[in-house]
Protein backbone atom coordinates (compact mmCIF):
# COMPACT_ATOMS: atom_id res chain seq x y z
CA UNK A 1 0.00 0.00 0.00
CA UNK A 2 1.25 3.56 -0.56
CA UNK A 3 2.39 5.82 2.28
CA UNK A 4 -0.92 7.66 2.26
CA UNK A 5 -2.85 4.48 3.19
CA UNK A 6 -1.08 3.93 6.52
CA UNK A 7 -2.82 4.45 9.84
CA UNK A 8 -1.20 4.98 13.23
CA UNK A 9 -2.27 1.45 14.20
CA UNK A 10 -0.55 0.04 11.09
CA UNK A 11 2.67 1.82 11.98
CA UNK A 12 2.62 0.65 15.57
CA UNK A 13 1.98 -2.98 14.68
CA UNK A 14 4.17 -3.29 11.57
CA UNK A 15 7.18 -1.30 12.75
CA UNK A 16 6.81 -1.41 16.54
CA UNK A 17 6.70 2.38 16.74
CA UNK A 18 6.11 4.19 20.01
CA UNK A 19 4.43 7.59 19.80
CA UNK A 20 5.40 10.33 22.24
CA UNK A 21 3.45 13.58 22.06
CA UNK A 22 4.10 17.07 23.38
CA UNK A 23 7.84 16.60 23.51
CA UNK A 24 10.14 19.62 23.27
CA UNK A 25 12.08 18.58 20.17
CA UNK A 26 13.99 21.83 19.73
CA UNK A 27 14.39 23.46 23.16
CA UNK A 28 17.24 25.76 22.13
CA UNK A 29 16.64 26.68 18.50
CA UNK A 30 18.61 29.63 17.21
CA UNK A 31 16.34 31.73 14.98
CA UNK A 32 17.65 32.10 11.43
CA UNK A 33 16.52 35.04 9.32
CA UNK A 34 15.71 34.57 5.65
CA UNK A 35 17.55 36.71 3.15
CA UNK A 36 15.95 40.14 2.54
CA UNK A 37 14.80 39.00 -0.91
CA UNK A 38 13.20 35.80 0.45
CA UNK A 39 11.53 37.74 3.26
CA UNK A 40 10.03 40.07 0.68
CA UNK A 41 8.85 37.09 -1.40
CA UNK A 42 7.25 35.43 1.62
CA UNK A 43 5.58 38.67 2.76
CA UNK A 44 3.98 38.84 -0.69
CA UNK A 45 3.22 35.13 -0.99
CA UNK A 46 1.83 34.34 2.45
CA UNK A 47 -1.38 36.41 2.36
CA UNK A 48 -1.94 35.42 -1.28
CA UNK A 49 -1.62 31.70 -0.50
CA UNK A 50 -4.00 32.02 2.45
CA UNK A 51 -6.53 33.88 0.30
CA UNK A 52 -6.36 31.32 -2.52
CA UNK A 53 -6.59 28.69 0.24
CA UNK A 54 -5.72 25.55 -1.73
CA UNK A 55 -3.12 22.92 -0.91
CA UNK A 56 -1.35 23.66 -4.19
CA UNK A 57 -1.13 27.42 -3.53
CA UNK A 58 0.26 26.89 -0.04
CA UNK A 59 2.81 24.41 -1.37
CA UNK A 60 4.01 26.62 -4.21
CA UNK A 61 3.86 30.00 -2.49
CA UNK A 62 4.92 29.18 1.08
CA UNK A 63 6.51 25.74 1.51
CA UNK A 64 8.70 25.55 -1.60
CA UNK A 65 10.23 29.05 -1.16
CA UNK A 66 11.13 28.27 2.46
CA UNK A 67 12.87 25.03 1.46
CA UNK A 68 14.74 26.79 -1.34
CA UNK A 69 15.91 29.38 1.20
CA UNK A 70 17.20 26.63 3.49
CA UNK A 71 19.08 25.00 0.61
CA UNK A 72 20.62 28.36 -0.26
CA UNK A 73 21.71 28.93 3.35
CA UNK A 74 23.58 25.61 3.18
CA UNK A 75 25.37 26.68 0.00
CA UNK A 76 23.31 24.24 -2.07
CA UNK A 77 25.00 21.27 -0.37
CA UNK A 78 21.64 19.71 0.45
CA UNK A 79 19.02 18.65 -2.08
CA UNK A 80 15.25 19.14 -2.24
CA UNK A 81 12.89 16.71 -3.93
CA UNK A 82 9.26 17.52 -4.68
CA UNK A 83 6.67 14.93 -5.72
CA UNK A 84 9.40 12.30 -6.08
CA UNK A 85 8.75 8.57 -6.21
CA UNK A 86 10.37 7.02 -3.13
CA UNK A 87 9.85 3.27 -3.10
CA UNK A 88 11.88 1.53 -0.40
CA UNK A 89 10.05 -1.75 0.30
CA UNK A 90 6.80 -2.55 -1.49
CA UNK A 91 6.31 -5.70 0.58
CA UNK A 92 5.90 -3.50 3.67
CA UNK A 93 3.87 -0.84 1.86
CA UNK A 94 6.72 1.65 1.88
CA UNK A 95 6.17 3.06 -1.56
CA UNK A 96 4.68 6.09 -3.24
CA UNK A 97 5.42 9.73 -3.91
CA UNK A 98 6.63 12.12 -1.23
CA UNK A 99 5.53 15.75 -1.26
CA UNK A 100 9.03 16.89 -0.24
CA UNK A 101 12.28 15.25 0.84
CA UNK A 102 15.44 16.98 2.09
CA UNK A 103 18.60 14.97 1.51
CA UNK A 104 22.20 15.32 2.74
CA UNK A 105 23.65 15.57 -0.73
CA UNK A 106 23.95 18.26 -3.38
CA UNK A 107 22.85 15.71 -6.00
CA UNK A 108 19.43 16.47 -7.46
CA UNK A 109 19.14 13.46 -9.78
CA UNK A 110 18.10 10.99 -7.10
CA UNK A 111 17.55 10.77 -3.35
CA UNK A 112 20.75 9.53 -1.71
CA UNK A 113 20.62 10.44 1.99
CA UNK A 114 17.12 11.49 3.13
CA UNK A 115 16.94 13.29 6.44
CA UNK A 116 13.53 15.06 6.34
CA UNK A 117 10.27 13.88 4.78
CA UNK A 118 7.45 16.37 4.41
CA UNK A 119 3.74 16.00 3.81
CA UNK A 120 1.37 18.75 2.72
CA UNK A 121 -1.70 18.48 4.92
CA UNK A 122 -4.84 18.03 2.87
CA UNK A 123 -7.82 20.32 3.47
CA UNK A 124 -5.88 22.29 6.09
CA UNK A 125 -5.95 19.24 8.40
CA UNK A 126 -2.58 18.55 10.02
CA UNK A 127 -3.78 15.37 11.72
CA UNK A 128 -4.65 13.70 8.41
CA UNK A 129 -1.05 13.87 7.17
CA UNK A 130 0.65 12.46 10.28
CA UNK A 131 0.46 8.70 9.47
CA UNK A 132 1.69 9.29 5.92
CA UNK A 133 4.62 11.34 7.15
CA UNK A 134 5.50 8.73 9.78
CA UNK A 135 5.47 5.98 7.12
CA UNK A 136 7.79 8.06 4.94
CA UNK A 137 10.11 8.61 7.92
CA UNK A 138 10.28 4.85 8.51
CA UNK A 139 11.07 4.37 4.81
CA UNK A 140 13.83 6.99 4.97
CA UNK A 141 15.35 5.28 8.01
CA UNK A 142 15.34 1.89 6.27
CA UNK A 143 16.74 3.46 3.09
CA UNK A 144 19.65 4.99 5.03
CA UNK A 145 20.37 1.70 6.79
CA UNK A 146 20.46 -0.08 3.42
CA UNK A 147 22.82 2.55 1.96
CA UNK A 148 24.96 2.64 5.11
CA UNK A 149 24.23 6.34 5.58
CA UNK A 150 25.26 7.30 9.09
CA UNK A 151 22.28 9.54 9.82
CA UNK A 152 21.25 9.28 13.50
CA UNK A 153 17.65 10.49 13.25
CA UNK A 154 15.00 11.06 10.63
CA UNK A 155 12.74 14.08 10.88
CA UNK A 156 9.30 14.63 9.44
CA UNK A 157 7.09 17.63 8.95
CA UNK A 158 3.40 17.97 8.16
CA UNK A 159 2.44 21.46 7.12
CA UNK A 160 -0.52 23.51 5.97
CA UNK A 161 1.86 26.33 5.09
CA UNK A 162 0.73 28.30 8.14
CA UNK A 163 1.08 25.49 10.70
CA UNK A 164 4.18 23.23 10.82
CA UNK A 165 4.24 20.03 12.86
CA UNK A 166 7.71 18.52 13.26
CA UNK A 167 8.45 14.93 14.22
CA UNK A 168 11.57 12.95 14.98
CA UNK A 169 12.20 9.23 14.52
CA UNK A 170 14.95 7.74 16.63
CA UNK A 171 15.10 4.35 18.32
CA UNK A 172 11.57 3.52 17.14
CA UNK A 173 10.10 6.52 18.96
CA UNK A 174 8.30 9.37 17.23
CA UNK A 175 8.02 12.70 19.00
CA UNK A 176 6.21 15.78 17.78
CA UNK A 177 5.69 19.53 18.24
CA UNK A 178 3.84 22.26 16.30
CA UNK A 179 5.00 25.72 15.19
CA UNK A 180 3.28 28.63 13.43
CA UNK A 181 4.45 30.48 10.32
CA UNK A 182 4.25 33.81 12.18
CA UNK A 183 7.81 33.19 13.34
CA UNK A 184 9.50 32.18 10.11
CA UNK A 185 12.91 32.59 11.77
CA UNK A 186 12.13 29.72 14.15
CA UNK A 187 11.00 27.43 11.34
CA UNK A 188 14.15 28.09 9.32
CA UNK A 189 16.14 27.69 12.55
CA UNK A 190 14.57 24.27 13.14
CA UNK A 191 15.48 23.05 9.66
CA UNK A 192 18.98 24.46 10.14
CA UNK A 193 19.39 22.58 13.43
CA UNK A 194 18.07 19.36 11.88
CA UNK A 195 20.55 19.53 9.01
CA UNK A 196 23.48 20.44 11.26
CA UNK A 197 22.82 17.71 13.85
CA UNK A 198 22.26 14.92 11.32
CA UNK A 199 25.33 15.53 9.20
CA UNK A 200 27.83 12.66 8.92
Amino acid sequence: MPYSDFTISDLKSKFNLKIERRVELFPAVEPVSPSPLKREVLEENLPLALEIDTDKARSELIVAPILVEIRKQFNRQISIFSGTEFTVDKTQGLNGRCDFILSHSPEQLSVTAPVVTMVEAKDDNIKSGIPQCMAEMVAAQIFNEQKNNQIPSIYGCVTTGSLWKFMKLAENTIESREYFIGNIESIIGIFTQIIQTTRK
